[in-house]
């Protein structure tokens, strides 16, 4: 299968389709765009290969560099750089997280060999988008001016948990310091939002007294 990964070396699409006919593993969710075309590609090989959280951990290790050091992406995304400079560049990057899934491997050489390393960190994110809806998870941001304690975040946590926007599923809260929202919260929650701000409730105040004249 890791062979077969490597000689697939056109556009994303034929990628995804080769996979989807090889086995009936789907992916939990369907991703759109060329970011998610791969990231899918990838997700199907590896739920074949039994070599999801081992891609995973690849992914992150890179992701984690990428964080770390803008030079990274900047390098990545450089159209100037040749294929094979980028090619050791990205086996370095890899190669610093130990041994490499081979599907991993796989996947970059297709990138690179495409032109579409500048797409890596979309892909990444729609492989770790998969992993999480594959875990039943579901994203819960608590936007806030300042930064809140782990009690507080446990608290509007557990209270959503309970509601029908949680739709059974486990969620990964984070908590995003935003100081002009000015107070109070606002609650994503997959892809819904509740803004309960200061700054939503003054700009709705504006919007009545400006209606109002």
């Amino acid at each position: 299968m890791a062979s077969r990964f490597t000689r697939l070396t056109t556009a994303a699409p034929k990628l995804a389709r080769g996979y989807a006919a090889a086995t009936s593993t789907k992916p939990p969710i369907t991703l759109y765009g060329l970011d998610g075309r791969y990231a899918t590609a990838l997700y199907t090989a590896a739920a074949r290969e039994n070599a999801l959280e081992a891609v995973e951990r690849d992914l992150t290790q890179l992701q984690n560099s990428i964080n770390k050091d803008k030079g990274v992406q900047a390098f990545l995304e450089n159209p100037t750089v040749t294929r094979q400079a980028k090619a050791d560049g990205i086996s370095a990057l890899l190669g610093k997280a130990g041994k490499v899934n081979p599907l991993t491997k796989n996947l970059f050489d297709v990138l690179n060999q495409n032109s579409r390393l500048d797409q890596t960190a979309k892909v990444l994110s729609a492989y770790a988008e998969l992993m999480s809806a594959h875990r039943n998870e579901l994203p819960l941001t608590v936007t806030s001016a300042k930064e809140l304690d782990k009690a507080t975040l446990n608290k509007i946590s557990d209270s959503l948990q309970k509601s029908k926007l949680a739709e059974g599923k486990k969620l990964l809260v984070s908590n995003k310091v935003k100081p002009d929202i000015l107070g109070g919260i606002l609650v994503e929650i997959g892809d819904k939002s509740i803004d309960l701000t200061v700054s939503s409730k003054i700009a709705k105040l504006n919007k009545l007294v400006t209606d109002a004249v």
